[in-house]
């Protein structure tokens, strides 16, 4: 870490949103009575995140995750389910086997982020397991926290069109508490958390725009981290457990930005959204 300044759809039609949790609250008593013996058994997860440049694949139970990661550009809907095939079997298992499937919900590239849920709502409808999204902003400051112990974290991704997401987190016990929602801006706009703690960054969005970093007085920064699907899944794991997961036909992306379209001069000038 660098320290200092240097630094979408388908189901059953007419389905309610409470029908939808139900089923999933159903699928989690189902999966976890299940293991039961006396005690609670560990739960079986397939994670994965397509929301940046990096693609990441993560399978297992905890002890230990199995993974994969690879830079796509712009090959996710490829290489997705290839590196799914992988690590299940690498585990020695099938889709059925799994409790849940975790998922990068956004923010992050638009096509990234519709990939990722499409693909795990496929993948659901088709194992009947249910879904657990989770910000991918978060996953960057669980990715920072098990890469360097940071546990006040300013996560930031290049969100093109000259701005960035951003969010702060402050780490409790073994949870994350939002300190700053979830934003898209300029990056002029940003301004730093606030408060005593030694904030850190991290994510691609401290590469993207170098001023940044010195500009949020920040401790320290990696601009390598990633929302990775080990992050996501072991984000997840807890959500699952207290029966956050949702049916497939209600996963939904995580957007903070809802402008999906360029300009013709936009375009002419090489900006992505």
């Amino acid at each position: 870490m660098t320290t200092g300044a240097t630094g979408a759809g388908g189901g059953t039609r007419g389905q309610s949103r409470s029908e939808g949790h139900a089923t999933a609250r159903e699928l989690y008593r189902r999966t976890i009575a299940r293991g039961r013996s006396g005690k609670l058994r560990t739960m079986k997860l397939l994670a994965f995140d397509t929301s940046t440049h990096w693609l990441s694949v993560a399978c297992g139970d905890g002890h230990p995750w199995r993974t994969r990661g690879e830079p796509a550009g712009q090959g996710h809907s490829e290489r997705l389910l290839p590196l799914v095939d992988e690590v299940l079997a690498e585990c020695g298992w099938t889709l059925p086997d799994l409790d849940a499937i975790a998922f990068g919900a956004g923010p992050g590239s638009f096509t990234g982020v519709r990939i990722a849920c499409a693909v795990a709502q496929g993948l659901a409808f088709g194992s009947g397991r249910p879904l657990v999204p989770v910000p991918t902003l978060e996953a960057v400051a669980q990715h920072a926290w098990r890469l360097h112990g940071a546990t006040h974290v300013v996560a930031c991704l290049d969100a093109r069109m000259r701005e960035v997401y951003i969010a702060a987190y402050e780490r409790a016990g073994d949870a994350w508490q939002v300190r700053v929602p979830a934003a898209v801006l300029a990056p002029a706009r940003v301004t730093p958390p606030g408060g005593d703690a030694r904030w850190s960054g991290a994510g691609d969005g401290f590469a993207a725009y170098p001023e940044l970093a010195p500009a949020l007085e920040l401790a320290r920064f990696d601009a390598t981290v990633t929302p990775d699907a080990r992050a996501i899944a072991e984000l997840a794991l807890p959500r699952f457990a207290a029966g956050e997961a949702v049916a497939a036909a209600h996963a939904l992306p995580l957007y903070v930005r809802h402008r999906v379209a360029l300009t013709t001069a936009e375009r002419d000038a090489g900006v992505r959204l």
